[in-house]
């Protein structure tokens, strides 16, 4: 059965030839060959507890970014939502990802403790994805003209998708119009309208089945409720599996973080293949397999952790509070009640915008009073240093997470995908390119600022974030400058991007694993926590921001099929131009303020003092 998976299909179920074994997912295992072995001589020199939190968390990221890797093309092409609000959908659940941790952090720190804390969330994500399988019967798109209501039809996934509106007894292509509008091609003359239909002259309408679309809002407030008790507290396990100095727990912390990004990579490759193979409730429901199978290991291994994670108070905790409930039922069942606030949210993405402005507010008033009243002349100044990276990170991550969104829709529409048997290669598998990078060349620029550490030559981190940055632009300009090696399809060659995601993770390597770090170095002992969930804010608000630049690479389409390709990619090629300079101007400005600002450091140790290691992709 399960080798079955690797055969192409054939019969009803075929949608697009080998689900399984193709090009990708060979290259996948021999990246996860070449760079696993080493790191499991390591896993056995550390603490039992890191076998289980590596694995855990492996398939925690397994089914986040399975579902990631889909999400937007659910969304276009099952419920048939306009790209504008799709992106913004899309916008609105990644926000809601950043921002809900930090009340999941604050309960485990406060009461439940972080083994409880990652239980309940993972449970909850185990909900959330099986939830996201329940796909119901794909919306249908009509056009109506005359006083007569014509019907769009679908066959196919992502880039194998194919429409035809019909009309009488023939069902025929549609494409753009000059000037908008709708093109029916190959429409005799006798037909009941025109082959060219002008833009305001017809009206278009979806029909969707409306329980299953308020049941994926539902199943995203799981997913992202269980994403909030669960992502910074199984972090917060690792380092506790150490005693203070002990010289293993930077090069633990390295090898939980290969286990996130091998189960993002091979996430990217099987979700994405078995969704557009088999179908969305395939895809979906291998990644709640994936979460599933995280929270068993997370659960037998209980022994394994030696009572790290266990609650502060297990007498409170344990007190009844109301009626006969306890503290800790009351905890799961305010939990659900976010669950029911968050489904509520989820759909609203321009409040987001609202809900992160009060965020901002708060925080950087209650800052800026400490900074007032609080500090003296040096804390002032690296505070300030702080939030200069905190405006680099915003800049870096709204770029950056075009991964999940446009990124995905520029692979899927404008880019030239092998479709022959072994060689086949689908738009969600593309994403697989950036976790392949990363486990290549972790190991690379690790030894690279090692080395450059011991000749007192590594870079400060704002040259680091300038240098990320700088990268990050040069990948979108890269794409756009193979933009004009298009084909007649107006399709790009698929080495565009390899490129754009090798230079993203060359700068992520430079940028994220300093971030977090700079925040507990340069931070007052009273505001570590606080600095650390403004991280987080930023991050969220990074996220608001490029779900709004996804917007504007909106482009015109019917039933999830785009009309015109040739203005989708100009469109594509005039916003990742703009994208490509802010980044690398965002990066020559840290580069050039760096010999200034780095002096408000005031002999926080930088050179040749390696940051304690965190995710190189944001915890999403």
């Amino acid at each position: 059965m399960i080798l079955s998976l690797f055969r192409p299909l054939r019969g009803p179920f075929s949608r697009a030839g080998p689900v399984m074994w193709n090009i990708i997912t060979l290259l996948g295992l021999v990246v996860t060959v070449v760079t696993a072995v080493p790191v499991i001589a390591q896993l056995r020199r550390h603490p039992r507890g890191l076998v289980i939190l590596f694995f855990a968390e492996m398939w925690e990221r397994f089914s986040y970014y399975g579902m990631r890797g889909l999400f937007i093309f659910y969304l276009t092409e099952h419920f048939l939502l306009s790209d504008d609000v799709a992106n913004g959908q899309y916008g609105a659940y990644t926000t809601l990802v950043y921002l809900v941790p930090l009340i999941g952090g604050y309960v485990a720190d406060r009461y439940l403790g972080a083994r409880k804390a990652v239980a309940f969330g993972a449970l909850l994500l185990v909900i959330g994805h099986f939830g996201m399988g329940f796909e119901g019967k794909p919306a249908v798109q009509t056009l109506s003209y005359g006083g007569h209501q014509y019907v769009f039809r679908a066959q196919g996934l992502m880039e194998t998708r194919s429409v035809c509106l019909e009309v009488g007894s023939g069902c025929y292509k549609v494409a753009g119009a000059p000037g908008g509008g709708v093109q029916v091609l190959g429409l005799p003359a006798s037909a009941p309208l025109p082959q060219v239909l002008a833009k305001g002259s017809y009206v278009e309408g979806v029909r969707q089945n409306q329980p299953f679309v308020e049941g994926m809002y539902l199943a995203l407030a799981f997913i992202i409720m269980g994403v909030g008790f669960l992502k910074a507290n199984i972090s917060s396990m690792v380092g506790q599996l150490y005693a203070q100095g002990d010289p293993r727990r930077d090069p633990g912390f390295t090898l939980y973080y290969y286990g996130i990004n091998l189960g993002a990579t091979w996430a990217s490759i099987l979700c994405g293949a078995l969704g557009q193979s088999v179908g969305w409730w395939a895809g979906f429901g291998l990644a709640g397999v994936g979460m599933l199978a995280g929270l068993v290991v997370f659960v037998l291994g209980k022994p394994l952790l030696e009572g790290r994670g266990e609650p502060p108070d297990p007498v409170r905790l344990a007190r009844k509070v109301l009626g006969p409930l306890r503290l800790e039922g009351l905890i799961y069942v305010l939990g659900l009640v976010g669950v029911v606030v968050v489904w509520r949210l989820v759909r609203a993405f321009e409040l987001m915008g609202g809900l992160l402005g009060a965020a901002w507010v708060v925080t950087l008033g209650y800052l800026g009073w400490y900074m007032a009243t609080r500090c003296d002349r040096v804390q002032r100044q690296r505070l300030l240093l702080a939030m200069v990276l905190l405006v680099g990170c915003i800049f870096f991550f709204a770029l950056y997470e075009q991964a999940g969104s446009s990124l995905n829709q520029f692979a899927e529409r404008n880019v030239v995908l092998p479709r022959n048997g072994f060689w086949t290669i689908t738009a969600p598998q593309v994403q697989s390119f950036n976790g392949a990078f990363i486990l290549l060349l972790a190991p690379v620029f690790s030894a690279l600022w090692a080395w450059l550490g011991k000749r007192g030559k590594d870079p400060d981190p704002l040259i680091k974030f300038g240098l990320g940055l700088a990268q990050l632009g040069a990948g979108f300009l890269v794409l756009v400058w193979g933009c004009q090696f298009h084909d007649a399809a107006f399709r790009v060659p698929l080495v565009m991007m390899v490129l754009i995601y090798l230079l993203h993770t060359t700068g992520e390597m430079c940028l994220s694993p300093v971030g977090l770090s700079e925040m507990t170095k340069l931070a007052p002992a009273a505001l570590i926590s606080t600095l650390m969930a403004t991280w987080m804010l930023a991050t969220s608000a990074a996220q608001f921001l490029a779900g709004k630049i996804a917007q504007l690479t909106s482009a015109d389409t019917v039933a999830g099929q785009v009309l015109d390709p040739a203005k989708a990619l100009a469109t594509y090629a005039r916003v990742y131009t703009e994208l490509g300079w802010v980044g690398v101007g965002a990066g020559v400005v840290m580069l050039a303020l760096s010999p200034f600002l780095r002096r408000w450091a005031h002999e926080v140790k930088w050179i040749g003092d390696p940051p304690a290691p965190e995710p190189v992709r944001p915890v999403s």
